[in-house]
């Protein structure tokens, strides 16, 4: 059986969440950039993150937060 395991900057993206209240998954890297839609759309897609509210004054804004599956791979 093969595991589907984050890249390291899903990886990275995913262990931001560990501290924050609920799992709130980050919008902007630590440069202040905005995290690449690839790498939210993978871990949405792969079942480790998932969307958790709309943001009505950005509606292009996803944001998510961990899943448990998720918090288990960014548990180090």
């Amino acid at each position: 059986m093969e595991v589907d395991l984050p890249t390291l900057p899903e990886l990275l993206y995913l262990r931001r969440g560990l501290a924050q209240p609920g799992g709130k998954l980050p919008l902007f890297d630590l440069d202040g950039q905005a995290v690449a839609a690839a790498i939210v759309r993978r871990c949405l897609g792969r079942g480790w993150a998932e969307p958790w509210f709309s943001n009505p004054l950005k509606p292009d804004w996803l944001v998510c937060k961990l899943t448990e599956t998720g918090r288990r791979l960014a548990t180090p």
